[in-house]
């Protein structure tokens, strides 16, 4: 049975979505997972990044994006078809070769008010939560994992990939702004568990963007690993980077290091991926 993470953060910006892929990539071709990526940031961020702009258009075009499911559920039709939107072997890069993506759309914009008035509408407390769930379930079983990108914010959308979450993890820069928004994170997350009726389990809080030499990420890394809220900050840092940054590019590349790093940064996001891992197979 696949694990299912959501990767969330209330502020952009703070490196979620290399994260997100750099998981599902690492797993792929460092632990021979099978993968599913699922971009639910109207941003399609997540989607750029492990195929081409072309490609995305193309998609988009042809109704192949989550779009087209959060559609259905608005308009009451049925054209989604998980076949023909998943998009297999994804990646840019040649050694990953499981990994699987459902891509995005700029047009769930317009369709997370749609969901919203439909929730409004239908008057319960779980109306449209369960979209992406029913639209992935013939395919879930076939993963041993499922990666959920979601948008900085706690709308229906990225309730809806709550919804299907066994577990979450919240990537931050150790500043104030980044990490102001954790308690108000958390206390959604616990609060829809219940209304969901089962734990969403917290996995970890990944630090990116870090400074060594700086005294306000050092103090606030101290502070986060005292505060009993948080259940775990993992104990690798991913430092700043122009090579990490530079990673949300597509461009086809031989190996996971050339696109990530080859001064530590690819080593540090694979101990992140191994540490999160093993949360994983110990607490789901």
């Amino acid at each position: 049975m696949a694990k299912v993470l959501a990767t969330i953060n209330l502020k952009g910006g703070v490196g979620k979505t290399t994260v997100t892929a750099a998981l599902a990539e690492i797993m792929s071709a460092k632990f021979g997972q099978k993968v599913l990526l699922i971009d639910l940031d109207s941003q399609i961020n997540l989607t750029t990044m492990m195929i081409s702009e072309d490609d995305w258009l193309e998609l988009n075009r042809t109704g192949r994006t989550l779009a087209t499911a959060f559609r259905d559920a608005v308009e009451g039709t049925s054209t989604f078809d998980i076949q023909e939107a998943i998009q297999h072997r994804v990646s840019p890069v040649r050694k990953v070769t499981s990994v699987d993506l459902l891509a995005s759309s700029l047009d769930l914009i317009e369709l997370q008010e749609q969901i919203s008035a439909l929730r409004v509408r239908l008057g319960t407390p779980d109306a449209a939560m369960y979209i992406l769930r029913d639209a992935i379930a013939p395919v879930i079983d076939y993963y041993d994992y499922v990666l959920i990108d979601c948008p900085p914010n706690v709308g229906p959308i990225t309730r809806n990939g709550l919804a299907v979450a066994d577990g979450y993890i919240m990537p931050t820069i150790p500043d104030v702004l980044s990490t102001y928004g954790i308690p108000q994170l958390q206390k959604v997350v616990r609060e829809f568990s219940e209304v969901i009726g089962r734990r969403i389990v917290e996995l970890g809080l990944v630090i990116t963007k870090y400074k060594a030499n700086s005294a306000i990420h050092k103090t606030t890394v101290r502070n986060l690993r005292r505060d009993p809220t948080i259940q775990n900050v993992l104990p690798v840092y991913l430092n700043e980077s122009n090579q990490i940054a530079a990673a949300a590019e597509f461009r086809e590349l031989g190996t996971l290091k050339g696109k990530y790093g080859t001064q530590g940064q690819y080593d540090q996001l694979e101990d992140i991926t191994r540490q999160i891992m093993t949360e994983a197979e110990s607490k789901l």
